[in-house]
């Protein structure tokens, strides 16, 4: 799938900070679907900093699609409020994915954005970060917009925000996080779950990632490397999930060749939901050969 595509719909969205040109470089060997290059969290919130990195991430994001032109790249700006937001879209190119925009707020908060890459001849797709109390509240609005086309919940900036703390069970964040993947479903747009900061602890993000699928996120932000195939072990169809929506499938055209409007399989009787999830699995492991 080409990098500008929109209809990716990544597993996996691994991060490097946009000050470090030697992370950058080393972003496709875990085998990510997409990832992104940081000028926001990841680099010190100070005007020096700032400007530092900026020609880093922008001559780093240049190398990194020519050497893996499949691989879908993102950066991260700044949030639209902040004092470094326009300064952040010099390092912008028609060649990357997409932009990722943090701390969303509003429909109005996403026009602003998009004038401001039309301003620069730019018409990159968003990935809309969702991370405040009042991005969360509106994200239906948010993701509304024709030029979001993903989207995160970020949980550590939202309990923050709230005043609130953030705990293993992830109970605080649960409304919020279910939220999210509700405004993402009513608006077509593909939702990516909250990242797992125990960086060397796969058990911690195997119970995450099994409860934000189970939520209907259907793909999770990566800090490092070994969080990818952890990963893809969770998001994406299982070659067990494909095989039996292939095997459901033939027989849904085994029962219409027959005139059988309904039929069991495997002691289940069929509907339509059914059929269509099928077909969304298969669709959904053919993107990720």
């Amino acid at each position: 799938m080409p990098a500008s595509d929109p209809s990716l719909r990544p597993r996996s969205v691994l991060f490097a900070p946009g000050n470090r040109a030697d992370l950058i470089a080393k972003l496709p060997r875990s085998g990510p679907d997409a990832v992104v290059i940081d000028l926001e969290d990841a680099v010190p919130g100070t005007p020096e900093a700032k400007a530092a990195a900026r020609p880093v991430a922008r001559d780093a994001a240049r190398e990194l699609i020519a050497a893996a032109p499949h691989l879908a790249v993102f950066v991260r700006v700044n949030a639209p409020h902040s004092p470094f937001f326009g300064d952040d879209l010099a390092v912008l190119t028609p060649e990357l994915a997409g932009v990722v925009v943090p701390k969303l707020e509003s429909a109005a908060d996403v026009r602003r954005v998009r004038e401001a890459l039309a301003a620069r001849g730019l018409d990159l797709p968003l990935l809309a970060g969702l991370e405040t109390g009042a991005g969360v509240w509106n994200a239906r609005e948010i993701l509304a917009d024709e030029g979001v086309h993903w989207a995160y919940f970020g949980a550590e900036d939202y309990t923050t925000d709230l005043g609130g703390s953030r705990t293993p069970g992830n109970l605080e964040v649960l409304y919020a996080r279910s939220h999210v993947a509700l405004a993402a479903r009513l608006t077509g747009v593909h939702a990516l779950d909250i990242v797992v900061t125990a960086l060397n602890d796969a058990a911690t993000f195997r119970a995450d990632a099994a409860q934000g699928r189970a939520l209907g996120y259907g793909g999770k932000l990566c800090i490092h490397p070994a969080q990818v195939a952890l990963a893809h072990d969770y998001f994406g169809p299982t070659d067990a999930e494909a095989e039996r929506a292939r095997r459901l499938l033939d027989a849904a055209h085994e029962a219409a060749l027959a005139g059988h409007g309904a039929f069991s399989f495997e002691g289940q009787m069929v509907d339509e939901p059914m059929l269509a999830k099928a077909r969304a699995i298969l669709h959904a492991r053919e993107q990720t050969k």
